[in-house]
């Protein structure tokens, strides 16, 4: 991809890994900074708005940060708007692919916006100059109406067996203190998921084969890209229910609301094991598109640099909090970070 082909959703998530990279090293290496910067106000808001819930609880906050606190337990609202909003697109590629029916002409000219393609009021031509720089099916006109290949509608699939997966441990699994997240945290989450939703739209996937029977499509790297799907998925669950266990004990009823270091299974490698399956699950996704859709990795390269920086801050938290803390554990990836 040329740099005049740069489209507008890869140059987000491109910028978003950017700025999560930034904030990553300046937090890592906040140590070395000058003792007048460290202590400034400006500062203060950028550790207010990396940090949430226990790793936001024992920082200095001006009282005037404290007003954009929002519960943590909010994280659930997150889920909802990814289920119902990648439950809706589904319905329409699946449409799209059964029935043969056009996808709306509002998610066109979205996703034609953010691939830097342009589809007509009339008969639906893009501009010719553009054609390189779009994805699957947005190549050809629109009508008639483009095939949904089986990668992206695989994507959609378990994106949304994903969020439904968070939605219900956060209901019945998480157990939540009185931790709070920032009000713009919050506003991301629910942007974050729309977007992302989106984007899975506009991955760079190969559609020769789209005349083929959707089944006849099928191939290796979907099987491969799911079956690492529901191990992290696994990992990830089995991770937030040790969790959950150190505040319910046996009995199942709440216990207390205190951190207790969590022990067993993955968490003997690194702090937080449910980030680092986070990864593994967009990483799954890209397999199944694939491999080589630049979109896709970027999503990727974002999760890498955003669950790095949350790991980083509860991994702090359980140094400072309980002395014995095992030295060899990592924060992320095992044996790495």
């Amino acid at each position: 991809m040329t740099l005049g082909c740069w489209r507008p959703v890869d140059f987000t998530w491109f910028s978003l890994a950017v700025g999560f990279f930034v904030s990553f090293c300046l937090h890592r290496f906040s140590s070395h900074l000058p003792l007048r910067l460290g202590r400034s106000l400006a500062f203060r808001c950028f550790q207010d708005l990396i940090r949430y819930g226990k790793t936001k609880r024992h920082s200095k906050r001006p009282d005037l940060l404290r007003v954009f606190d929002v519960p943590k337990r909010w994280f659930g609202h997150f889920y909802v708007v990814s289920v119902l909003w990648s439950g809706f697109l589904i319905t329409l590629s699946l449409r799209a692919v059964l029935l043969e029916e056009s996808l709306p002409k509002w998610l066109l000219k979205t996703v034609g916006f953010l691939t830097g393609g342009h589809v007509s009021n009339s008969k639906g031509n893009m501009d010719l100059n553009e054609r390189d720089c779009l994805p699957w099916g947005f190549h050809l006109t629109v009508s008639p109406p483009p095939d949904v290949p089986p990668s992206v509608l695989l994507v959609q699939i378990l994106l949304w067996v994903h969020g439904l997966r968070r939605l219900l441990e956060c209901l019945f699994v998480s157990v939540f203190s009185n931790g709070v997240i920032h009000l713009v945290q919050y506003a991301f989450g629910l942007v974050y998921y729309i977007f992302l939703a989106l984007t899975v739209l506009c991955v760079d996937v190969s559609s020769s084969q789209e005349a083929l029977p959707l089944l006849s499509q099928v191939k290796w790297y979907h099987a491969v890209g799911t079956i690492l799907f529901l191990w992290a998925s696994w990992l990830q669950h089995h991770s937030l229910s040790l969790l959950a266990r150190l505040r319910t004990g046996n009995s199942g009823t709440v216990e207390t609301l205190a951190h207790r270091m969590p022990q067993g299974c993955w968490f003997d490698l690194v702090s937080c094991p449910h980030y680092f399956a986070e990864l593994l699950i967009y990483a799954s996704l890209a397999i199944c598109v694939g491999g080589g859709s630049l979109t896709w990795w970027l999503v990727v390269l974002h999760v890498l640099f955003n669950q790095a920086l949350a790991a980083q801050l509860c991994h702090e938290f359980y140094r400072s909090k309980f002395k014995a803390y095992p030295q060899q554990r990592k924060a992320f990836i095992p044996f790495v970070l």
